[in-house]
């Protein structure tokens, strides 16, 4: 009897703890898994692919913000994203002397709540193909549908698109880009 009560409280104990597992979807992003349990910046610091978007956001001193509730939607820029900028660009964005101008480039990333893909999806159907979105920096993105992908157009015109989309967070959700937004 006491072997017949250890098995079934074993099986429940398993059983618990594959249900709160199976809760933890994880997306894998630049190597490392991404939690939903984890918030924005708890999880960016572990993508070997969004260094150079950690140290702009240390940089900037949005360390804070993006740690806190939110909810927000990050658009974020790979390390290859921040490459396409001009020589220089981000070493001198990253100097004290540029932290306003740093802080505009990235909040221009985030837009307030959270956008999954499906609901930015019926936004640009909704939009008849386009979808006008408000950053936290008051600048607007242009999302629109390019095949299957989504695709956001920035203020100078320039198109990045979102290559991992729905990376879930605590306070929010990211979308990866492959190209900085410009406001």
């Amino acid at each position: 009897m006491k072997t017949l009560k250890f098995f079934f409280a074993l099986a429940a104990l398993v059983a618990v703890s594959q249900v709160s597992f199976a809760q933890e979807k994880t997306v894998t992003v630049g190597g490392a898994p991404m939690y939903p349990s984890k918030n924005i910046i708890e999880n960016a610091v572990n993508s070997k692919d969004h260094t150079t978007l950690v140290a702009a956001v240390k940089a900037a001193g949005l360390v804070e913000t993006l740690s806190g509730p939110g909810p927000f939607t990050v658009f974020a820029p790979t390390n290859k994203a921040f490459d396409k900028l001009p020589k220089g660009t981000v070493e001198t964005l990253v100097k004290p002397e540029s932290k306003e101008t740093l802080t505009g480039i990235l909040t221009y990333h985030v837009v307030p709540g959270k956008v999954s893909a499906a609901d930015l999806m019926k936004q640009i159907k909704d939009g008849g193909g386009k979808a006008t979105l408000t950053t936290v920096a008051g600048g607007t993105l242009t999302a629109m549908m390019r095949g299957k992908n989504v695709v956001l157009t920035d203020a100078k015109g320039g198109n990045s698109t979102v290559t991992i989309a729905d990376v879930n967070q605590s306070n929010g959700v990211i979308h990866v880009i492959d190209t900085v937004l410009m406001p």
